[in-house]
């Protein structure tokens, strides 16, 4: 159904509850057929008229406020253009068959705003629905604090959904963000291995789909192989996310010409140190020469890569394990070390999610890692990847995020 099918005035005068529209000098421009019932006014005493005209504080009543109230209210949709949800409000209202008489009213307003092309606000939404009814309905003197409060939880209680409505979009907003940070921060080619690697990446559950893990594939200068890692930053969210990026790119751009991993993770500890939120982050990095089958490795604190050889055999590659990236005020030269791999064998990178489990010791989660790996070391990458996480990952989902990547040698 297109916009120009709708009846937009059908549609307003439908909408459940009182609804006026009040230009920005608080007149009013149209109101539902509900706004007249429940006040009891004719659309000719209300269209074209100031709003406290129409509705005046009750002149008996040296205490009334509800007029001060509401002008407060509708003021600060017109200063921010943000919606305004009123405490509870008592505003009588001159009876219309009785002039001179004033009927006890309690009502519960929102006020939002209309904004126009230019950005400001052209017309302001008041929505008021009433609990004049509930507040008799509880029995008990006139005011009394019990009938008040709980008309104000009830109020409260309406707010809240709607406070959480609007908690929704936003984290809908947000999660848009992260998933396009997430597509321009990761990298989608796999360079010159084609079908010989395969990426997975899974938040925590509850986060944004874009966290602090991340994984980096890229084709070395000369013709020298590649080189894979994987990195984690602590913390979730955009903040983690912005700093993964920059941590990534950086060692991406080292690993293209750095002689050995050790010597590209030496840049990437002197880059970490004046990033802020890369406190504690690891990485482990290693490049792959195919012409000779070797891998040489370098490791950031992160937990080891693992080299699955043909015949099951499991290396775990610790050989060259440092502090974290910044660990040091004044960084000192990292090790790396080599090893060699005949055909048919499997590197696997992996972050902490994968393996680690509240009140559970990390070598527990390695062996299980590594059984998953030579169980179907025969597999694909791609559907050896997928198996290690159905296997690894709770059904439930992981408690933190979790990049892997699988290579075939």
């Amino acid at each position: 159904m297109s916009d120009t099918s709708i009846d937009y005035a059908a549609v307003f005068q439908a909408l459940p509850g009182m609804v006026a529209l009040l230009t920005p000098e608080l007149v009013f421009t149209d109101v539902n057929e509900e706004f007249l019932s429940v006040s009891g006014r004719r659309r000719e005493d209300v269209m074209g008229h100031y709003l406290f005209d129409v509705f005046p504080d009750n002149p008996n009543d040296p205490g009334a406020t509800g007029m001060r109230n509401l002008a407060a209210s509708l003021r600060r949709v017109l200063d921010t253009g943000e919606r305004d949800a009123m405490a509870l409000q008592r505003y009588d209202v001159e009876d219309p068959e009785r002039p001179g008489e004033w009927q006890v009213r309690y009502w519960s307003p929102v006020n939002a705003p209309v904004l126009g092309p230019d950005g400001k606000v052209a017309l302001l939404v008041h929505r008021v629905e009433e609990v004049t009814e509930l507040m008799r309905a509880r029995g008990g003197p006139r005011g009394s604090r019990a009938r008040v409060l709980e008309a104000e939880l009830y109020t409260r209680a309406r707010e809240l959904q709607e406070f959480n409505e609007r908690l929704r979009q936003a984290h809908a907003r947000e999660r848009e963000v992260a998933l396009a940070l997430q597509e321009a921060m990761l990298p989608v080619s796999r360079q010159s291995l084609h079908d010989r690697a395969a990426v997975r990446y899974r938040p925590a559950v509850g986060a944004l789909n874009v966290c602090g893990d991340w994984y980096d594939l890229v084709d070395l200068v000369g013709g020298r192989g590649v080189g894979v890692s994987v990195g984690d930053v602590v913390g979730h969210g955009l903040g983690a996310a912005c700093v993964m990026g920059q941590l990534r790119s950086a060692l991406s751009a080292a690993s293209r010409v750095a002689e050995g991993p050790a010597q590209a993770l030496d840049v990437l500890g002197r880059y970490a140190n004046v990033i802020e939120g890369a406190e504690s982050a690891t990485a482990v990095t290693t490049f792959i020469d195919f012409e000779h089958g070797t891998i040489t490795y370098s490791s950031a604190g992160h937990p080891p890569p693992m080299l699955v050889h043909a015949d099951g055999r499991v290396e775990y590659l610790d050989k060259a394990t440092d502090p974290p990236l910044d660990a040091r005020p004044d960084p000192v030269p990292r090790p790396q070390a080599t090893t060699t791999f005949g055909a048919c064998a499997t590197l696997a990178l992996y972050t902490d999610g994968l393996v680690e489990r509240r009140q559970e010791d990390v070598d527990i989660g390695l062996a299980r890692l590594a059984d998953s790996l030579t169980r179907h070391r025969e597999e694909d990458p791609e559907t050896l990847a997928d198996a290690v996480l159905a296997e690894l990952l709770p059904t439930s989902g992981a408690t933190d995020d979790t990049a892997l990547v699988i290579v075939r040698l």
